[in-house]
């Protein structure tokens, strides 16, 4: 962990705990992350105070099941990624704030797993909440899904900024009742980030990053979020205002395909 003042640890530490329920490098970490690819690690063993919450590795998703490829909620990335990451943490740290992950590295069966749902016309479980404004049978035209993925490279990541403490978000109850993804947030699905205008992955052109119809407090926190990543060496998509590519990554044309596991 960085230097930092007597009141950020007071923070931090609970972070930390929350952290370790999932993600946080036991004694094997480095062994753990020798079983990877050369040029790949565990984003925990780089910094575990980065928060995970790996949607793909569960149901609350936009397909509604646990994506193919996604054996264990972890968030692995290449290690000039994890490390450049680790400098936008250390910074946010000092401003009392935390990153958190949704994605990271996303095999290309996960990739082809997506495709593969948005031509089933007729799943629309998770509709109302993802894309309730856009008809599935759009999702290729529109950009929302396509055969390749700059995650699957490694270097690419879906991310928010959290406020410290962090405080839990609630489980997802597969069945409950869904809300828009750009409903206001304290309607929509519970997510303990700062509020960025609408939720992840949300199929929407009010993700956009620089939409100008998201203003104020939301606009600042996505702006936050931007000259942070920015500064460390990242490349926001400008369609998505989570979604980051570090400019330099190793692989630019490499899509890998072993599991998360």
């Amino acid at each position: 962990m960085p230097r930092l003042s007597a009141a950020v640890r007071a923070l931090v530490l609970p972070l930390v705990a929350v952290v370790a329920l999932s993600s946080a490098p036991a004694a094997g970490a480095e062994q753990r992350s020798s079983g990877l690819p050369p040029g790949f690690t565990e984003l925990a063993d780089v910094d575990p105070t980065i928060v995970q919450e790996m949607r793909y590795a569960t149901v609350h998703n936009f397909t509604g099941v646990r994506v193919e490829g996604y054996q264990r909620p972890r968030c692995l990335l290449t290690r000039p990624a994890a490390k450049a990451l680790h400098r936008v943490q250390r910074g946010l740290l000092r401003r009392g704030y935390t990153l958190k992950v949704y994605d990271c590295y996303r095999p290309q069966r996960a990739v082809d797993a997506f495709v593969a749902w948005a031509k089933d016309l007729g799943d629309v479980r998770m509709k109302a909440e993802f894309y309730p404004r856009v008809e599935k049978s759009r999702l290729f035209e529109d950009g929302y899904i396509a055969a390749k993925s700059g995650h699957s490279r490694g270097s690419t990541m879906d991310l928010t900024v959290v406020p410290l403490p962090v405080r839990r978000t609630r489980p997802y109850v597969p069945g409950e009742p869904l809300v828009p993804c750009y409903a206001p947030k304290a309607a929509r699905f519970a997510d303990n980030s700062l509020d960025m205008g609408t939720g992840f992955d949300c199929f929407d052109t009010l993700s956009h990053t620089l939409d100008p119809r998201v203003q104020g407090t939301q606009r600042a926190n996505r702006l936050l979020l931007k000259s942070a990543m920015e500064a460390a060496g990242f490349v926001n998509l400008a369609e998505e205002w989570w979604h980051y590519t570090l400019r330099n990554e190793p692989f630019p044309t490499t899509y890998f395909d072993f599991p998360v596991r």
